[in-house]
């Protein structure tokens, strides 16, 4: 295995669909596009594996619950040394603090909060692997963040929430092919909103 992307979220039907498991959906969106069924069992995850975009990869939803990712991508690794994480992780995941419509990747970095990156940062001992952060903002009126990551984006941002998943799931293509700055240059800019684009 070259490769190795890691979808975050929340397992069972309690949580599908909520902003929280973005992560989840982006990386079913990808096995989806490449025919790659997510059906196998081990690392505490379902995954699946093949060729994307030239390159052998695994494709892993962790089913430890967001707040023990790091138990999951680490048993992974640990049967995949292939898979160097400073140029062979990749791990997608919902941030508050960017707003439904942009996607952000980085080569590194601290976890800001979200659970599951916190997880894996203290289980692989550092931050030096690369990341794409899904934008699901934050609430306007006085909410709970606990109840808000965990429920459904609203109507009226659903049809924005899936041309994001569509164009998270090209730029995990693009830094499979040609790396995390390449893919930083094309997808970091602010998306534009014309439309009918996506």
């Amino acid at each position: 295995m070259e490769r190795l992307v890691v979808g975050l979220g929340n397992p069972g039907p309690r949580y599908a669909g909520t902003r929280h498991n973005v992560g989840f959906e982006v990386v079913s969106a990808l096995a989806d596009a490449e025919g790659i069924p997510l059906g196998e069992q081990g690392f505490h995850s379902l995954y699946g594996s093949g060729m994307i975009a030239g390159q052998s990869t695994a494709l892993l939803l962790p089913q430890t619950f967001m707040n023990d990712s790091g138990r999951a991508v680490r048993a992974a690794l640990g049967a995949w040394p292939g898979v160097a994480p400073s140029r062979s992780l990749l791990v997608v995941y919902d941030d508050l603090d960017l707003p439904v419509g942009r996607i952000r990747l980085r080569p590194s970095g601290r976890a800001g909060g979200q659970r599951g990156m916190e997880s894996i940062i203290v289980a692989l001992g550092g931050e030096d692997f690369a990341r794409l952060r899904f934008g699901i903002g934050r609430p306007v009126a006085p909410e709970p963040i606990r109840d808000w990551v965990l429920s459904p984006f609203e109507p009226s941002v659903e049809g924005e929430a899936q041309r994001t998943i569509d164009r998270a799931v090209e730029a995990i293509r693009h830094w499979l092919s040609h790396g995390i700055e390449s893919a930083m240059d094309q997808y970091n800019r602010t998306h534009p909103m014309a439309p009918g684009h996506g």
